[in-house]
């Protein structure tokens, strides 16, 4: 079936309405904006559904970020209030001390790092301004584990979560986004790589995979299914200990 981005988009607009109402009324959406296609489309979304004056955008560079004009420019686009808070501080101070007192920091550390603070940053906006934090994560990063736990992956609400890459960028032009922001080249700014390279894999094929099954390239699906296989744990809730009510027999 042809995804109907309009008709999505309308859904949408009216869920994140009606889950404000529900959870929030009167709270504003607090987005972290990067100036890529799920942010963008996120920030959007939440601008339609309950006004420019109800949405916050963050940008959380850490020092320099080259690509850090790209997020002003959707911030004026969308005509939202924005805030920057540059993380570099709080990384380098955390890193210093987790070095300290480690034997050894592994790199999927230093790479992790940033994403939970930022989400910190996220909720620590959040609380200062009566906001809910919004999700950014797509069905395609999700699928393959993509995104870091109780970092990026976290939030209150998630508006993308059950749509592919494909199907965000047909939502984004939907909404009237430029193409600047629906096609910037997804990174994510913390290993010098694009989603792609680091995956192994074209979004493309990845959601077509999702989408339909179809995947003609054998070493492309094993990886996919492997990448899903051990990631599916940061979609599920935390294991818990399952406490049993007491034999009453016994006594």
């Amino acid at each position: 079936m042809e995804f109907d981005a309009r008709r999505v988009r309308d859904q949408l607009i009216r869920w994140i309405r009606e889950w404000f109402e529900d959870n929030g009324p009167g709270c504003t959406a607090v987005v972290g904006v990067s100036g890529g296609k799920d942010s963008s489309v996120v920030a959007a979304l939440c601008a339609e559904a309950l006004g420019r004056e109800r949405v916050l955008g963050v940008l959380m560079p850490n020092g320099t970020q080259a690509d850090i004009h790209v997020s002003r420019k959707l911030v004026d686009f969308l005509k939202i209030s924005w805030i920057e808070i540059n993380i570099a501080e709080a990384y380098d101070g955390m890193m210093r001390a987790v070095s300290g007192a480690m034997p050894e920091v592994s790199e999927q550390t230093r790479i992790n790092l940033a994403p939970r603070l930022r989400m910190a940053a996220l909720y620590a906006a959040a609380q200062s301004a009566n906001g809910r934090v919004a999700n950014t994560c797509n069905l395609s990063e999700d699928w393959v584990g993509y995104a870091t736990r109780y970092g990026d992956g976290a939030g209150d609400f998630s508006p993308l979560s059950q749509l592919t890459v494909q199907e965000v960028k047909a939502l984004g032009r939907s909404l009237g986004l430029p193409e600047e922001f629906v096609e910037k080249t997804p990174i994510d700014g913390l290993c010098g790589m694009t989603d792609e390279e680091k995956l192994g894999f074209t979004y493309a094929e990845l959601d077509r995979y999702i989408r339909t099954g179809a995947c003609e390239d054998a070493v492309t699906r094993l990886r996919i299914d492997l990448l899903h296989a051990q990631n599916l744990f940061k979609l599920r809730p935390m294991p818990h200990f399952p406490l049993s009510e007491p034999d009453k027999s016994k006594y």
